[in-house]
């Protein structure tokens, strides 16, 4: 069954589709390119589309290079709470750090670039990690009347379930295309991202339900 066709109160957000994120990247997630095809059919049903990139400067407090003794995928305290550490990744001017190439978003209106503060890790779209550090997007998608947001893109435990979870707290109605977002799915950490933003009250639904696809 189809939703209805997305009108100018809606914007599509595109987290996070980088080469980092993709087969081969510093931070490659599983079968990551293959949201690609799935965003770029969906783009032309949407009037107003947002872009996020990771944007990280050379020796990040997430990387595990930037801490003694520690690996990736280890978890260190840090001022805001446990920090997951991560391969360097997402350097800022990387061909690493650059959109996928595939990716074809012309009618993109705004690119969020993020976690560039260097003491900072930056999941959300909407807020950095320190859940204090906001990025401009609630303001703009404000100022623009939008009230509901579609979220693809990588990586569905982390980036994605940030930004739709912060949608939710900010106010607006949050909706997480499955087949368009993949996971990396550290010991658990699918399923645990499904359940919180089912109780945020995020709705998770398929490409095939978005009218004018």
């Amino acid at each position: 069954m189809k939703v209805s066709t997305p009108d100018t109160r809606c914007a599509l957000i595109a987290v996070d589709v980088q080469n980092g994120f993709a087969p081969g990247g510093n931070l490659a997630v599983p079968n990551g390119d293959e949201v690609v095809p799935v965003i770029n059919r969906l783009a032309p049903a949407f009037r107003n589309i947002v872009i996020t990139q990771d944007w990280h400067p050379a020796g990040h407090v997430s990387f595990a290079s930037s801490h003694a003794g520690k690996q990736p995928f280890d978890t260190i305290e840090v001022a805001y709470g446990p920090q997951v550490l991560w391969p360097d990744h997402c350097i800022q001017g990387s061909e690493d750090a650059a959109l996928h190439a595939d990716l074809d978003l012309p009618t993109a209106q705004l690119v969020i670039r993020k976690g560039y503060r260097r003491e900072i890790d930056s999941y959300s779209a909407f807020e950095e990690a320190d859940h204090r550090t906001g990025t401009g997007l609630t303001g703009y998608l404000r100022e623009r009347d939008i009230d509901t947001v579609y979220i693809v893109g990588l990586a569905t435990d982390y980036c994605v379930a940030w930004t739709a979870m912060d949608a939710r707290k900010f106010g607006f109605a949050a909706v997480v295309i499955e087949d368009a977002t993949r996971g990396i799915d550290i010991q658990g950490s699918m399923t645990l991202a499904w359940s919180r933003m089912q109780a945020c009250g995020v709705e998770r639904i398929t490409s095939n339900r978005i009218g004018g696809v």
